[in-house]
């Protein structure tokens, strides 16, 4: 018979699978963070702080900006390259991202975008400059684009140096204030990483099977879309050629419906051990992996959200960066904030809650005190409301 599993246990599991089931606190082991996450997204934009760091301070309160870069530059225990988007990744999973190199050669070469690429002898050219003087960012190149400028328009240099981090040929050594600084793989990766070869079987073995791990139940396209690196007809394959690693499940979602999913073996172990995720109110970002496809985050919470930083201001239902409140198990609403460093100030624009939650001063005095750890890791010390702490229902 195959096992069901309740929208209440499903919640529970996917929170824990996420790292988020418990209360954050303790000591800080970053590398450790993301090896449970698999990855970790990066983004540029810092409204409060950058997505990356606010995803790490979810896991753990004691996290500080300055942890992550540590890890990446001072450390080598992390690489950065792409997943869904750009990522930091731990460094000992290296040996398994050369199949993602060779596939983003691939995907780089048929595409449209790369059509006025620079030729070999351009990239040698590159490659010689960082040989010679180490890690350089695009700004120590001066190539301009040429034609008409597109939104997505890059210099000729920049497209270089993309395209050879993106085939594994370059990595990134560092960044400062989030600019990218460019370097030799084999000036940055450890040599006992680099000199491992997995073939493709392995890889997609292993990226399949650590994708499962990590989202403790999926469909075939969740463990497609969950790294990246590997495509559709591969995983279909896989699982064909690998039942004896999972077993299938129905899951409950919030609407009482049922879906078939794949879980690992030890799924009802999984269950059993999941306790009650800490009632502790939560802000999470809008990039954090537990919400990031929001589809499913509708199916299996009842929450409806999408980030609108790519919407015009005049047709945003809530506003530009606006954090889903968890609670408990259940998302309870959402928080439109914004910080001003050199001011030293946290401001709360909006606030919303979702219409069958009750809003009482006990959720006010949580929300206060998660705000004010926000702030605090971000050296913050002012926390300053610009609407009522009681809010709106839901739109």
């Amino acid at each position: 018979m195959t096992l069901k599993i309740s929208n209440r246990d499903a919640r529970r599991l996917w929170l824990h699978s996420h790292g988020l089931g418990r209360a954050p606190t303790g000591a800080v082991d970053v590398l450790q963070i993301i090896k449970d996450l698999g990855f970790v997204q990066l983004d540029s934009i810092r409204n409060v702080t950058r997505a990356h760091h606010h995803i790490l301070w979810s896991r753990n309160q004691n996290y500080r900006e300055p942890m992550l870069w540590e890890c990446l530059s001072r450390d080598r225990a992390l690489f950065e390259h792409f997943t869904h988007d750009a990522s930091i990744i731990p460094m000992e999973y290296y040996p398994i991202w050369r199949k993602q190199f060779r596939r983003m050669q691939k995907r780089l070469g048929a595409s449209k975008y790369y059509k006025a690429f620079p030729g070999a002898q351009d990239r040698e050219v590159i490659k010689d400059r960082i040989r010679n003087e180490g890690a350089l960012s695009t700004r120590a190149f001066e190539s301009k684009i040429k034609g008409k400028k597109q939104m997505w328009s890059r210099p000729p240099h920049k497209l270089a140096l993309d395209y050879m981090w993106y085939i594994g040929e370059l990595t990134t050594s560092h960044r400062t204030n989030f600019i990218k600084y460019y370097n030799l793989s084999e000036h940055v990766i450890p040599h006992e990483y680099r000199a491992r070869e997995h073939n493709d079987h392995t890889q997609i073995h292993w990226l399949c099977t650590a994708a499962l791990e990590r989202l403790g139940m999926a469909s075939l396209r969740d463990i497609q879309k969950f790294w990246e690196a590997v495509d559709a007809p591969e995983v279909k394959t896989w699982a064909q050629k690998n039942s004896e690693h999972f077993i299938p499940i129905s899951v409950q979602a919030a609407d009482r419906s049922w879906h078939s999913m794949f879980a690992p073996n030890d799924i009802e172990e999984r269950l059993a051990n999941t306790r009650n995720p800490t009632s502790r109110l939560r802000i999470i970002n809008p990039f954090d992996p537990a919400i990031r496809d929001r589809t499913r985050l509708l199916r299996l919470f009842g929450f409806e959200y999408r980030i609108e930083i790519f919407v015009p201001a005049a047709k945003r239902k809530w506003g530009y960066y606006v954090y889903p409140l968890l609670e408990g198990d259940k998302f309870i609403g959402r928080i439109e904030i914004k910080s001003d460093r050199k001011a030293g100030v946290l401001t709360v624009h909006n606030l919303w809650k979702e219409a069958n939650v009750k809003w009482t001063e006990t959720r006010v005095s949580n929300l206060s005190s998660e705000l004010r750890r926000l702030a605090r890791m971000i050296n913050v010390h002012t926390l300053h409301w610009d609407c009522p702490k009681i809010p709106n229902s839901a739109l």
